[in-house]
């Protein structure tokens, strides 16, 4: 396995587990504290937010040194999404849509386009 190829992987991977947390930050809180006042779900949200910047900021730094910057914000989206979808279906018990798999076909052609080169 190439070194480019490694970095790439491993911040994918820490971006997954940014974005698990980001994702239970952002939208969590409509399932667990709807009985609570905004700002204690606020607090809350920025209490999990931290544990993923301590590991989206690294990769980010990682990340940048092998892909350009419009690479690693597409490569963010893509797993945003990816994380997203399953959130959705199976922790807030969202119905799956075709338009997951329509969102997601745009999100690879933007993959597709943006690393091409």
């Amino acid at each position: 396995m190439s070194i480019q190829f490694s970095i790439i992987l491993r911040t994918a991977l820490m971006l997954v587990f940014s974005n698990l947390f980001m994702t239970f930050a952002w939208y969590g809180h409509l399932r667990n504290l709807s009985h609570k006042a905004w700002y204690v779900a606020a607090l809350i949200s920025w209490a999990i937010a931290f544990f993923e910047y301590l590991i989206q900021v690294p990769a980010n730094r990682l990340g940048f040194t092998q892909m350009s910057l419009a690479q690693l914000k597409i490569l963010q989206e893509a797993i945003t999404l990816s994380v997203f979808i399953p959130f959705a279906i199976f922790y807030m018990k969202q119905p799956l849509k075709t338009d997951y798999f329509y969102a997601g076909l745009c999100i690879l052609g933007a993959v597709y386009f943006i690393f091409r080169s």
